[in-house]
């Protein structure tokens, strides 16, 4: 049986904040939409007529923008996804994309706004299963970790 993640866990946000990353962090998101957009959590925010997982993240994406530039974040890539090269012959993303944020807490000031919560419905609607990955760009290309 397959095993979902859309949700931070209270557990992995505690892990980030020990890490104690100072300075830009970057967000790589793995995403995999669903068919037709599920807002049974989220009436207020369903369209008149069905529509899929794609067109719900999509109206997420253009909700959220406006606040993450206002927060000093930006994307820096979205790409499409397929199946993996190197990993399990059966898992694929539909997208993957890269956000940069200047700090940590400017993310998360970004993350708690409640102007972008009004909107997070439509992502948790789209989506069948994601990953987040925090990262802090290594210097000069060199493998970080010391």
């Amino acid at each position: 049986m397959s095993k979902y993640y859309l949700e931070v866990t209270q557990e992995a946000g505690a892990e980030l904040f020990s890490r104690n990353i100072s300075g830009e962090v970057l967000m790589l998101n793995l995403l995999r939409f669903r068919e037709i957009a599920d807002y049974s959590e989220f009436p207020e925010l369903e369209p008149d007529e069905p529509i899929s997982g794609r067109e719900a993240y999509r109206r997420y994406m253009a909700h959220t923008t406006p606040f993450l530039a206002e927060s000093g974040g930006s994307m820096m890539l979205m790409a499409a996804g397929g199946k993996n090269l190197i990993g399990p012959a059966d898992e694929q993303w539909d997208v993957a994309m890269i956000i940069r944020q200047r700090s940590l807490a400017d993310f998360m000031a970004f993350a708690s706004n409640p102007g972008f919560m009004a909107g997070i419905g439509h992502r948790k609607a789209a989506l069948l299963d994601s990953r987040l990955l925090p990262m802090v760009e290594s210097e000069g290309g060199s493998l970080p970790g010391g």
